[in-house]
């Protein structure tokens, strides 16, 4: 019976460390329905409120430790009590009528919506838990199976079908308590049961329909999509921009910083906070497998990230290593990385240079109408600054610069008049029209606005483009950097 009982451990240890079984029998494993029975719990009895509507290049992450299993964050566990305790045939019966008892709630956050949220592999373990929760324990056997056999590398798939299997399990082929205490204190089953409530939490408490990320003020027609990552939810959003506004699209699960958000320094393993761009894309062939089906390097430290003293580098929307499908909810050394067949469909999106990331604790989203208003708020300060560079007035100007002004990394001296000079000779007693406008908002301490715009003299068809970084000290807006290409 020992002997046993330390084989199907090994077996179920197995599955967490390397993402598949190793002996197909785990028919004859324990009751380890924690997960199981969290997940489909929480599915079941969401709350009425919630809002369901809609040289390689180096990167952070080294690569050179050994990957954990997929879920290996630092995040404590949820809903393994009642689960773990079951230690008979009898008591895995009594838990799963427990959890089909549970009726539906008839409201916004319902399992039919999560499971149309949810897409891919993350969509078929949706179903499996539904399937559970409703007492259909054969389909739901059948269809983790399924899933499993498609992506062998799905670690809490992989759980998930063992924790099915348990529920066939004879009584005198159980765990004991001993051995399900041991699994229940394993960090990597910590980290999946977490990988698990966080898949489940973001596709049920979802965004309002028709809002948009509250740092989205406008954003131009030339960036055909935007990206927002919400750190609190382990949630890539992705919005779909067009004439008629953003549109959210898509969302994946994501991994972030081992030691959680708010990157400061070259090696604390946090993911920054911020608004950031896409700056280029990296071919999967010369990356280590570490890294995925690609990488996305932002321009992480910006401009508002220098001043603050911030330092580091290397950030990176990057896939997983091919023994994994995902990775914990706290595992990176700061980049955000997702399951390779969700980044190769953002791969497909987005435009290097134009496609703006927001990196956030928690997302705040709001109406158009409101993210529209305050963009108009902030226009009247780019037309006064425009108007006074017109004017030729250099004492005017220099109202909208803070005295630390920078352009394109290189100080340029804002007490000797050199950038107002420089202005004033660009655009005095000139019409100019600005196009392309796109203003991304951050509030985080101080108060930023990135602004990217087009500008074009009358009779001409083309000119500049700039990125300016705006503070607002007191009342006022003032820029301290700006990136005029060429």
């Amino acid at each position: 019976m020992a002997n046993s009982q330390g084989k199907r451990r090994r077996i179920v240890a197995g599955i967490v460390r390397r993402g598949r079984p190793q002996n197909p029998p785990l028919q004859r494993g324990g009751n380890m329905l924690a997960v199981l029975m969290a997940a489909s719990a929480l599915l079941l009895t969401a709350p009425g409120a919630a809002n369901a509507s809609a040289q390689a290049p180096v990167s952070t992450e080294t690569g050179n430790a050994k990957p954990k299993a997929a879920g290996a964050g630092r995040t404590a566990a949820h809903g393994a009590g009642n689960a773990a305790k079951a230690g008979t045939r009898k008591a895995s019966a009594a838990a799963t009528r427990t959890a089909a008892a549970k009726p539906l709630r008839k409201s916004a956050a319902s399992s039919p919506d999560a499971i149309q949220q949810a897409t891919g592999a993350e969509a078929r373990l949706i179903a499996v838990y539904e399937l559970f929760g409703r007492g259909k324990t054969r389909p739901a056997l059948a269809k983790a199976r399924d899933l499993v056999r498609d992506h062998p590398n799905f670690q809490l798939a992989q759980l998930v079908y063992a924790d099915l299997l348990a529920t066939q399990v004879p009584p005198a082929h159980a765990f004991s308590d001993t051995g399900i205490a041991r699994l229940r204190s394993d960090p990597a089953m910590a980290d999946l049961r977490e990988e698990s409530r966080r898949r489940l939490q973001a596709l049920l408490e979802r965004p309002p329909a028709g809002t948009v990320p509250s740092q989205f003020l406008a954003l131009s027609m030339r960036s055909r999509y935007a990206i927002a990552v919400d750190a609190s939810r382990s949630r890539l959003y992705l919005l779909e921009n067009s004439d008629k506004g953003l549109k959210l699209v898509a969302d994946y699960y994501v991994s972030i910083g081992k030691s959680g958000i708010d990157k400061a320094m070259e090696g604390d393993a946090r993911t920054p906070l911020g608004v950031y761009y896409i700056t280029s894309s990296l071919d999967p062939k010369s990356l280590r497998d570490f890294y995925g089906a690609g990488a996305l390097p932002i321009n992480y430290p910006n401009p508002y990230d220098v001043r603050r003293g911030k330092t580091g580098g290397g950030i990176w929307l990057h896939g997983t290593p091919s023994q994994q499908f995902a990775r914990a909810p706290l595992a990176s050394d700061g980049c955000v990385v997702m399951a390779n067949p969700d980044l190769k469909q953002l791969l497909r999106k987005v435009q290097i240079g134009a496609t703006p990331v927001v990196t956030a604790r928690s997302l705040q989203w709001v109406s158009p109408p409101q993210a529209e208003k305050e963009a108009q708020t902030f226009t009247r300060t780019i037309t006064a600054w425009k108007e006074a560079r017109a004017s030729g007035n250099e004492a005017q100007l220099k109202k909208f610069y803070l005295p630390e002004f920078q352009r394109n990394s290189n100080k340029r001296s804002i007490e000797g008049f050199s950038v107002l000079r420089d202005e004033v000779e660009y655009a005095q007693g000139k019409r100019v029209q600005l196009k392309d406008v796109s203003y991304l908002h951050w509030r985080d301490g101080d108060d930023t606005m990135v602004a990217t715009f087009g500008e074009v003299f009358e009779g001409e068809k083309s000119g500049r483009t700039r990125r300016q970084y705006w503070l607002r000290h007191g009342s006022e807006w003032k820029l301290f950097y700006e990136e005029v290409p060429g």
